[in-house]
């Protein structure tokens, strides 16, 4: 999963994020959207609807 840490030194993560297919791109930037919905949800910025159509429409939409 891609964290805050990943991105911390730019010239590295630039680099990795080169080195990664598109699946493995597609891939961790859902995990981001997924994480920042929860997020979110944790800090009471959407409710437990919300949270749950947007996942869905997330997922929908990039299917990981």
């Amino acid at each position: 999963m891609i964290t805050d840490d990943n991105f911390t030194d730019e010239p590295q993560a630039l680099a990795a994020w080169s080195r990664m297919s598109y699946e493995e791109k597609n891939k961790a930037l859902y995990e981001r959207q997924v994480a920042l919905l929860q997020l979110f949800l944790e800090k009471q910025e959407i409710d437990r609807a919300q949270y749950e159509k947007s996942l869905h429409d997330l997922t929908a939409k990039m299917k990981p």
